[in-house]
């Protein structure tokens, strides 16, 4: 295998690799990431055709993203085996693996095993893709490279959603695993010609036994989050997955202090301005992923909107920041790091509070505007908190610091967003047992409702035998509906004090940029 550098490949193009490399290597991050939330506005229709909750149905999202956290892992190891062409090549092919069993599957664990091929693809290729970016762009234009990363990210983010409403409403749900195949197949022609394909000379083992613990620990304690409703908090089964997740964690820090073969580099975290950003991108990961699928699945599940209308009410903010980036990312190589990421948090919070109060009259255009707040937020976050990061990796790292900067990343997203779904169904729960004890005979407001219902029965027809079962059947739902609303309103003011305490890291960055 022939080894072709950057610096062979702007030789042979001119100015102009600088350009075609970015749109190779944006396109591929682009369809993978909309991946990520396509499956977003799916929820309630996968929920119906497979009789499942939405603690359940929300797999779909949580296994994709925790086989993502998994595989940032992997790229140092992939690409020094196969190089960036053949390593982005390899992930893409099997990202489309994973589309068509998914897509196909008839079972609800069959369309969870072809996200999780989906996410571990996705997992190599967005750290391959931004250091990349990172090393055809020269060292003072990096945050604009970083802005457009992140842009890309963004923007995929905005427009996975509304690409699955319209899969889902003109054809059917299943169509969202085959919607970005055709960017796939456009990535992978141009990566097998514009990526570098250098590679490491020696054979790099690979730390299998980092990997099986880390993939045993995010499982375990991805399935007792989702299963521990169900089977009890306090059962054996859940202090069980717990245990083993805390174990198993523990033993993948201990088998990566070891010398030898490593997934995640620790030696990086040793640097407090790395460390202190990691502790920023986390709590980020937990924000932008979560109300990413907090807005449509609320605007299905509580308002009653259509699923393109769900996606849609997230794209004026995927457009804005799309429009923003660029900028704050030429602004990330001048200004102090910690002051726009603590602008940014305050942005995300600022957006979330309003959704704490929203529910089935709240009109589309303000969700729009709430939106809008909240992921401006990600605009002045990610440049900055990427180029602040990276800058002190040394070059000859640079994969494994982003392979660990994309990990945090999504590490906070899987995790954050499964905890999130969790406490909606337990608040839920709670509100619905709390309005079904006020349902009694004493209950004035009721009793209107069940004798208006019933009146509205009789004038239309129904027999007298089902006015009552009819009357009660609607004041179940409306107890179930207010339920929901106000399961999710509790989930929108958990995301206002997590964006909140991420200020601390933010303002801890500064002081530590400050002495560096």
């Amino acid at each position: 295998m022939v080894n072709v550098t950057v610096d062979d490949l702007f030789a042979r193009y001119g100015l102009t690799y600088r350009a075609l490399i970015t749109v190779t290597g944006m396109t591929a991050s682009f369809a993978m990431v909309i991946s990520s939330t396509i499956v977003n506005v799916a929820v309630p229709d996968v929920m119906g055709a497979f009789g499942i909750g939405q603690d359940q149905a929300q797999l779909m999202a949580t296994a994709f993203n925790v086989a993502m956290t998994a595989s940032q892992l992997l790229n140092a190891w992939v690409v020094a085996v196969l190089g960036q062409r053949y390593g982005f090549a390899v992930t893409l092919i099997l990202f489309t693996l994973g589309s068509l069993i998914a897509g196909f599957g008839q079972e609800f664990g069959m369309i969870v095993f072809g996200r999780v091929l989906q996410g571990a693809a996705a997992g190599v290729i967005q750290p391959l893709v931004m250091v990349t970016i990172f090393q055809v762009f020269p060292a003072d234009r990096r945050g604009l490279a970083m802005g457009i990363y992140a842009m890309g990210l963004m923007l995929a983010l905005a427009f996975g959603p509304v690409l699955g409403g319209v899969a889902i409403e003109a054809f059917d749900w299943r169509y969202i695993f085959f919607a970005t195949l055709p960017l796939v197949g456009i990535a992978l022609m141009a990566g097998l010609v514009f990526m570098p394909s250098v590679r490491s000379e020696t054979r790099q083992p690979f730390d299998w036994t980092g990997y099986v613990l880390v993939v045993i620990a995010l499982f375990c304690l991805m399935t007792g989050l989702t299963d521990g409703q169900r089977e009890g908090w306090t059962s054996n089964y859940t202090l069980g997955l717990f245990l083993t997740a805390v174990v198993a964690g523990a033993a993948f820090i201990g088998s990566q202090m070891r010398p030898g073969a490593k997934l995640l580099d620790l030696t990086l975290f040793r640097d407090r301005q790395f460390a202190t950003a990691m502790l920023v991108v986390f709590t980020v990961g937990i924000g932008n992923f979560v109300i990413i699928y907090a807005v449509p699945v609320f605007g299905q599940l509580v308002q009653g909107m259509t699923p393109l209308r769900a996606g849609m009410v997230m794209l004026p903010a995927g457009v804005l920041v799309v429009f923003v980036l660029p900028f704050t990312g030429r602004l990330s190589d001048h200004l102090r790091p910690h002051l726009a990421i603590m602008a940014g948090l305050m942005f995300f919070a600022a957006g979330a509070a309003p959704m704490a109060d929203a529910d089935v009259n709240t009109p589309f255009l303000m969700i729009a505007i709430y939106a809008i707040i909240a992921r401006s937020g990600s605009s002045l976050i990610m440049p900055f908190v990427m180029t602040t990061a990276l800058k002190t990796v040394p070059p000859e790292k640079l994969n494994a610091g982003a392979g660990a900067v994309n990990f945090c990343r999504q590490l906070g997203g899987s995790l954050g967003l499964n905890a999130w779904v969790v406490f909606i169904e337990i608040r839920t729960r709670f509100h619905s047992e709390s309005l079904t004890a006020t349902q009694s005979s004493d209950n004035q407001a009721s009793r209107e409702l069940l004798q208006g219902v019933g009146r509205i029965l009789g004038e239309s027809g129904v027999p007298q035998v089902l006015h009552e079962p009819g009357a009660l059947h609607y004041l179940g739902q409306m107890v179930h509906a207010q339920a929901t609303t106000l399961g999710f309103q509790d989930g929108f003011w958990i995301l206002v004090i997590v964006y909140l305490l991420g200020l601390i890291p933010a303002w801890i960055l500064g002081r530590t940029n400050r002495g560096q």
